[in-house]
């Protein structure tokens, strides 16, 4: 069974077309908001905090996201 392959551009809420500045901002933006400093204990916003990182890792490398 095949994990279904994610969309960083949705996790992230940017275009495909987005510079890596907005990324960027995007990145930080959801970051603060779902940090586990701010959210002791809360599962949702850890799982949530990991998928902002893993698409921000994907979508920062001009590489990765070719």
């Amino acid at each position: 069974m095949a994990e279904a392959k994610k969309n960083y551009y949705e996790i992230l809420g940017v275009d495909k077309k987005a510079s890596a500045e907005e990324i960027k901002s995007a990145y930080r933006k959801l970051a603060k908001q779902y940090h586990p400093d701010l959210h002791p204990g809360d599962a949702t916003a850890a799982e949530k905090f990991k998928e902002i990182n893993e698409a921000n890792e994907i979508l920062s490398d001009s590489q990765k996201r070719a």
